[in-house]
C-alpha cells in the first residue's frame, strides 16, 4: 500500500514520459499470450527492468496486461472482450504505464483491441414467440411494391463485422414477396390475386460481413386477407410447435406402457393365486389322513336308517403311545360305561351320567350322551 501511494504521488508530480509505444492485438486472446517485447521496443536492458522493479500501472483495479521482468515482454493477464470493454465505442484501446524506480521513469503503452466476429446477429423484429402465431396482414387489393413488414436486426460487433444483409431463404410463394438485401424490407413483387393462399410463411436469413460469417434466422407469417376474422379462421389450425408435439407423444406412449404393465402384472398375480389355491385343495383331497366326521349336538337320525339309532357326543384322547392304549365306549343303555384297556397306566373317571332330553313317553327317539371324559396323559 505504501508503494502504491508513493507511486501515485510520483505520477502526479512527475508527468514526464520518457517514451511511448503501442501495440495492436485481436480480442479474445488466450491468457498468457504474447503482446510484445517491451524491453526491446523501449530500448531497455533486462537488468534495468529487474533492478528498477519494473511494473504495470493502469490506474484501474482491473489489469488486462502483465509484465514479465525475466523476459522483458508483455503478456495477456486476462481475456479481453472488446464489446464488454468498450461497447459501441471505436476505436477500443487499453492504456497503462510501465514504471521503474531508482531513478523514477515512466513509459506509456497503448494497446489497440481489434474486433473479432464473435457475435451473431440478433433479430429484434418480428419477435419470435414459442407457440403463438403472429402474422402480418396484406390486403388482396395490395399493389406491386406493397410494404408488408421490415426485419430489424443488430450486431454488437464493430466495423464490417456488424454489416448485415438479408436474404429470403424459403417462402410459400416466392413469386409474391421479396426481401431487401440491405434494409430487410419485405415487399410484394406482383399484384395479389384471389387465388393466393391466405397463409404465407417466409423464412429470412440475416448474415453479417465477418470472416467467417455468422447468421440468424427469422420466420415471418403473412396473412393475405381483407378482414381480421378471416385471418383468425385461417390461422387457428396452424400446427403447434414440433418439440411440444414430440414431448406430448412421448408422454402418452410412456403412460400407455405403464398402464399396460400394471394390468398384466395384476393379471399374472391373480392367476397365480388361483392356481396355488387349487393345487392346495387337490393336495388335501388326495391326502391319506383319516377324516373324522363331526356331528352337531342334539342331532338324531329321524329316519332310523343309520347304524346308530341314537347320537352320541364323545371325545377321543390318546396317550403318547397310542398303539398300547385305547379309549372304548360302551353300548347305549340306562348307563354308559367308558372302558379302558387294562394295559394303560392311567385312570379314567366318569363325570356325568346320561340324561334324557325327551319328555314324551311315546317318542321313538331317546338321546343319551357322555358329556366329558379324560384320558391319561
Amino acid at each position: 500500500m505504501r508503494r502504491q501511494v508513493l507511486l501515485f504521488i510520483s505520477i502526479l508530480s512527475l508527468r514526464s514520459v520518457f517514451a511511448q509505444v503501442s501495440y495492436s492485438i485481436p480480442e479474445e486472446m488466450a491468457k498468457g499470450s504474447l503482446v510484445g517485447n517491451i524491453a526491446q521496443d523501449l530500448g531497455l536492458d533486462i537488468k534495468r527492468l529487474k533492478l528498477g522493479n519494473a511494473r504495470v500501472y493502469s490506474g484501474d483495479s482491473r489489469e488486462y496486461i502483465e509484465l514479465n521482468n525475466e523476459r522483458g515482454v508483455l503478456l495477456i493477464k486476462e481475456r479481453i472482450d472488446r464489446e464488454a470493454l468498450c461497447g459501441d465505442t471505436t476505436p477500443c484501446a487499453v492504456h497503462f504505464q510501465i514504471v521503474l524506480e531508482n531513478p523514477m521513469e515512466f513509459y506509456s503503452v497503448t494497446i489497440m483491441i481489434q474486433d473479432q466476429n464473435d457475435n451473431p446477429p440478433q433479430v429484434l423484429y418480428p419477435v419470435q414467440t414459442g407457440g403463438s402465431v403472429v402474422a402480418e396482414m396484406v390486403p388482396r387489393s395490395a399493389d406491386v411494391g406493397y410494404l408488408v413488414t421490415k426485419v430489424v436486426a443488430v450486431d454488437v460487433d464493430s466495423g464490417q463485422n456488424a454489416w448485415l444483409s438479408y436474404k429470403l431463404q424459403k417462402a410459400t410463394d416466392r413469386a409474391l414477396f421479396e426481401v431487401g438485401l440491405q434494409n430487410g424490407e419485405i415487399r410484394t413483387i406482383r399484384q395479389v390475386t384471389d387465388k393466393d393462399a391466405v397463409k404465407q410463411r417466409l423464412t429470412v436469413i440475416v448474415e453479417d460481413n465477418g470472416q467467417p460469417s455468422r447468421s440468424a434466422t427469422v420466420i415471418v407469417n403473412v396473412a393475405v386477407a381483407d378482414s381480421f376474422p378471416e385471418v383468425l379462421s385461417e390461422f387457428t389450425d396452424f400446427p403447434h410447435d414440433k418439440e411440444y408435439n414430440d414431448n406430448l407423444t412421448f408422454y402418452l406412449v410412456l403412460a400407455l406402457a405403464v398402464v399396460s404393465f400394471l394390468f398384466i402384472t395384476c393379471l399374472v398375480v391373480i392367476i397365480s393365486v388361483k392356481i396355488y389355491r387349487w393345487r392346495q385343495s387337490r393336495v388335501l383331497y388326495h391326502s391319506s389322513l383319516p377324516v373324522i366326521p363331526y356331528y352337531p349336538p342334539r342331532y338324531s337320525d329321524t329316519l332310523g336308517t343309520g347304524t346308530l339309532p341314537h347320537v352320541y357326543n364323545y371325545e377321543v384322547c390318546r396317550t403318547t403311545d397310542s398303539r398300547k392304549s385305547d379309549c372304548k365306549f360302551g353300548r347305549a343303555g340306562s348307563q354308559n360305561v367308558l372302558i379302558m384297556d387294562p394295559s394303560s397306566t392311567g385312570t379314567m373317571q366318569r363325570l356325568q351320567s346320561e340324561k334324557s332330553i325327551l319328555d314324551e313317553p311315546d317318542s321313538p327317539l331317546e338321546v343319551r350322551k357322555v358329556l366329558h371324559h379324560t384320558c391319561p396323559p
